[in-house]
């Protein structure tokens, strides 16, 4: 059994090793959105709304030309048509654009 003390210690020393969450990524490369300034016009609002529709798997669906602003006073609302949702009500995808520090969210849609 004690010859294979360090066998065990250092196979528990690799598992334990594997399960360390591994060091953050740069956030503001993945969500192009985060590092923007705040928008002040609708057409900002779009213009972020479209960088991070880009950076979604399902980008060639949306119709960001398309797309309506609404001002929701701490928000800019803004509602994109998809074109796999024709015919269909809702047939917009929603997105909030914090005014503040340009963060684009998903929304749900009623």
């Amino acid at each position: 059994m004690s010859t294979l003390l360090p066998y065990l210690t250092f196979g528990a020393a690799l598992v334990l090793a594997s399960c360390q969450p591994s060091p953050k990524a740069d956030t503001a490369a993945q969500n192009p959105s985060e590092a923007a300034p705040a928008p002040k016009t609708a057409a900002e609002a779009q213009a972020l709304t479209a960088a991070y529709i880009q950076t979604l798997p399902n980008a060639a669906l949306h119709v960001v030309d398309s797309a309506r602003v609404n001002d929701n006073g701490a928000t800019w609302q803004v509602l994109v048509p998809r074109r796999d949702w024709a015919r269909r009500m809702p047939n917009s995808a929603r997105f909030e654009v914090n005014k503040t520090t340009g963060e684009v969210n998903l929304g749900m849609v009623k």
